[in-house]
């Protein structure tokens, strides 16, 4: 493939989907690691950990349910009531040393904190789960987990969240979340 053409592909994919690696593109294009590398320098394009930090910064809602401290992965895009998108990479600290798969709380972590972030409240807690794990997950592996508010019984009601976590574009775990959205006279506060 002329390099041109690679590149238009190239800029496309990425525009597409801002968390592919370079690995992944490597595969894709059946190029060298340093071919991608330079479309992107040519293209001006950052690599995926600028990416991320660009798009985080670029634009969401600020969390209301918890501190953003506590949100397990990093959160990218965030629309208060309506849907929000973290991505969790896996480390050494977060699978069994032997088979090195992912420890399954750690996924389910990182899609209830997203269920609770993405809730417009002060206070918001899990009221019940229903969660499949779809694959295991390995070591360096990215999850990328997107949650959709479904409904909302109520201003100071419950919410159900719906959440997909994905590595690449492969699906590994699903969850669907109620959360309970409390009134401040709930929590005891004044």
């Amino acid at each position: 493939m002329p390099k041109r053409q690679r590149q238009q592909q190239l800029a496309r994919e990425i525009e597409d989907n801002p968390f592919v690696t370079d690995e992944e593109l490597t595969r894709k294009f059946k190029v060298s690691i340093q071919t991608i590398r330079l479309d992107r320098l040519e293209l001006g394009i950052p690599e995926l950990r600028e990416r991320m930090k660009l798009m985080a910064e670029r634009s969401y809602d600020q969390i209301q349910s918890m501190p953003l401290h506590e949100v397990i992965g990093d959160i990218i895009d965030l629309q208060l009531d309506k849907s929000g998108i973290s991505i969790f990479e896996i480390r050494e600290e977060h699978v069994f040393s032997r088979t090195k798969i992912a420890r399954g709380h750690h996924i389910f972590s990182q899609a209830n904190s997203l269920a609770i972030a993405v809730i417009n409240n002060e206070k918001a807690l899990t009221a019940s789960a229903d969660i499949r794990f779809i694959r295991p997950v390995r070591l360096w592996e990215k999850c990328i987990a997107k949650a959709y508010v479904r409904s909302i019984s109520g201003q100071k009601g419950k919410a159900k969240v719906e959440v997909f976590t994905y590595v690449g574009e492969e699906m590994v775990f699903q969850g669907n979340f109620l959360i309970y959205r409390f009134a401040k006279e709930m929590t005891g506060e004044e």
